[in-house]
């Protein structure tokens, strides 16, 4: 099927500032990956799309750029991309190092938090709940973002900018998730909660304690849906280093 085909029917890219091409572009392509409106094994045609979606081919190479440092698209010559599917290797390896580094973010801010930065984390769980219930994952993603990003705020900027990064590789894996375990959405929620609980009230060990295990079930529920016996050696081993090695009360 086109890509042409794909889209039909779908809300088109929107483009506010054209200095910011590539972006939307970015964004807009990030997300039917990731929602799964452009299936793995999609091939994405350069020409094809700056026709679709009315661009030129400069900012749709840096978007193909993008996706291709997220993973989400192969690189291919003759400006020609496939879409890729679920990575068992790069899930177990991507979350391995957001339950350490998180967990590790989780500890240094627990106690932390400002007042202002406590009312905006209790506005983005409620905006997780409200988007999540209108069927705007979209929306959704992005409060989760933020929720997850005050919680680890203390950890410094350069460990800021790779929990974000690998929070952003990570997005097809929470949706896939999401799809598949519908019904898990309150308990991932007390989830969430029990880890605010812990940064608000300055429970380091409990932050990140509870951090790795969030992190780790979904890591682990993708994988048993997805590539099942393989289980999730990485995601393993760091929850036995922070669990039993480096998180003294």
């Amino acid at each position: 099927m086109s890509i042409a085909d794909l889209l039909t029917g779908r809300e088109g890219l929107r483009i506010s500032d054209p200095r910011q091409t590539s972006v939307s572009v970015h964004a807009y392509l990030r997300d039917l990956i990731i929602s799964g409106a452009v299936p793995p094994g999609t091939q994405l045609k350069q020409a094809e799309l700056a026709r679709v979606l009315a661009v030129s081919r400069t900012p749709l190479r840096e978007a193909f750029r993008m996706l291709q440092e997220e993973g989400l698209v192969s690189a291919e010559p003759n400006q020609r991309s496939v879409v890729l599917g679920l990575d068992a290797d790069e899930l177990d390896s991507l979350y391995a190092a957001r339950v350490t580094l998180e967990a590790l973010g989780a500890r240094l801010t627990a106690g932390r938090l400002t007042r202002e930065e406590i009312r905006s984390t209790t506005a983005a769980f409620r905006e997780m709940e409200r988007t999540y219930r209108a069927g705007d994952l979209s929306s959704w993603a992005v409060a989760h973002r933020r929720f997850h990003r005050l919680l680890v705020s203390r950890c410094g900027a350069p460990v800021l900018r790779t929990i974000s990064s690998y929070a952003e590789q990570s997005e097809r894996y929470v949706r896939i998730d999401q799809n598949t375990q519908r019904h898990d959405f309150e308990a991932r929620q007390r989830e969430h909660q029990a880890i605010f609980d812990a940064v608000r009230d300055g429970d380091a060990h409990g932050a990140a304690v509870e951090m790795a295990h969030h992190l780790s079930g979904t890591a682990r529920r993708v994988a048993d849906d997805h590539a099942p016996g393989r289980g999730t050696p990485c995601v393993d081993a760091a929850l036995d280093l922070l669990l039993h090695g480096c998180l003294p009360r």
